[in-house]
This record gives structure tokens, C-alpha cells and sequence, in this order.
């Protein structure tokens, strides 16, 4: 597990770099943060609140700092333990909602999830199932606001993924990455509004 470790670790510290904050700045003059109301530093208010760009470079980023450190622990598992891709999978996600850099306060970690998911390619079956349960939830029976849709999502993808993925330490990393964005949830302190649920074609 010592020759994991340095992959989790990189993989935290991608996580913890926090683009919309950054990006916010550069691009926008402002701390998206500050403006919008969840004071959530991903894509989504880089885009509401920075702009097109500003949004772009965010998600490009958020994506990559999943996507980079997954795809290198791969590329040299060869002699890894299989346990340890779970832990790399998650790292990056952990690092943006509890980012070291910011004294442990991040972001949700959706797009870093979808990151981590493509780092796994070939094999795009766990991006693709979060991706469908999403567009799910988006299109077809309808959840909002996004704070509940994001629940719903990544609760309902859990068992999911263990039906279609039979490799195991892409479902304990997945088990982890929805722990934690289920945790960060549950725990943000933002206004909720009210939930609805409508069916697509009926709105």
C-alpha cells in the first residue's frame, strides 16, 4: 500500500486545487463563491457567476484533477494492490469537498466524480451510468432543485453501477466517491428549497 499512497496523495492535492475559485478571479474579477448563494466553488456558479469561460476553464480543470491522477494509477498498477484504485478514485473527489487548501471546505465534487469515472477508460461503464441516472433525474422524472437531484443521483447510481461493473475496486471507488459527495450534501448548510418531483413530458 506504500507504493499507493503517493497516488492518493496527488490525487488530494489535485482535488484541493479548487479552479473556480481561481478562475473566479482571473476571468471574472470576483469570488464566484461570494456571490452565489450555496458558496459552492464548481462549474456550475463558474458558469452563473464568471461566465462562459469562466465556467469552461472551471469544468475543463474540475474534470482533469480526477480524470489525471486515475489515469496514472493505471497506466502503472500493473503490481498495485487492487484495493488501491478505490482509494485513488476517491482522493481527488475527498480533496474538493475538503480541500487543504482552503481550510477543508470545497465543492460538491460532480464534475471531479466525472473526472475520476473517465480516468478509467476503456472501460466507461461507471461515467456512463452516473451520466444516465443523471439525465434520468434530469429529464425524465424530474427532481429539483439541483441539491435533491444530486442526492437522488448518486444514491440511485450506487446500486447501479454494482449491477453493470462486477470489478471491485471500481465499486468500493465508487461506494467512496458517492460517501462523499452524499456527506457533503447532507451537510451544507445552504437554503434548501422545496422538493418536487415531476415526470418530464408532464411539464
Amino acid at each position: 500500500m506504500m507504493r499507493v499512497l503517493p497516488y492518493v496523495l496527488l490525487g488530494y492535492l489535485s482535488g484541493s486545487l479548487l479552479w473556480a475559485k481561481f478562475y473566479g478571479r482571473l476571468v471574472a474579477k470576483t469570488d464566484i463563491t461570494a456571490l452565489s448563494p450555496d458558496g459552492n466553488p464548481g462549474a456550475s456558479n463558474a458558469f452563473q457567476f464568471g461566465g462562459f469561460w469562466c465556467g469552461c476553464l472551471t469544468l475543463c480543470c474540475d474534470i482533469l484533477k480526477g480524470f489525471l491522477p486515475v489515469m496514472l494509477y493505471r497506466r502503472g498498477a500493473a503490481d498495485f494492490p487492487a484495493i488501491g484504485l478505490a482509494f485513488v478514485m476517491a482522493a481527488p473527489v475527498v480533496g474538493h469537498a475538503y480541500s487543504i487548501f482552503h481550510r477543508f471546505r470545497g465543492g460538491k465534487g460532480i464534475a471531479v466524480s466525472f473526472g475520476c469515472l473517465l480516468g478509467l477508460a476503456p472501460d466507461l461503464r461507471p461515467a456512463l451510468v452516473l451520466a444516465v441516472v443523471f439525465i434520468v433525474f434530469s429529464a425524465v422524472i424530474r427532481i429539483s432543485p439541483h441539491y435533491y437531484r444530486t442526492l437522488a443521483t448518486y444514491v440511485v447510481a450506487v446500486p447501479v453501477l454494482f449491477q453493470i461493473v462486477p470489478v471491485w475496486p471500481i465499486r468500493a471507488g465508487f461506494l467512496l466517491i458517492a460517501g462523499t459527495v452524499i456527506l457533503k450534501l447532507l451537510c451544507s448548510k445552504e437554503e434548501k428549497e422545496k422538493l418536487e418531483v415531476k415526470l418530464g413530458w408532464k411539464s
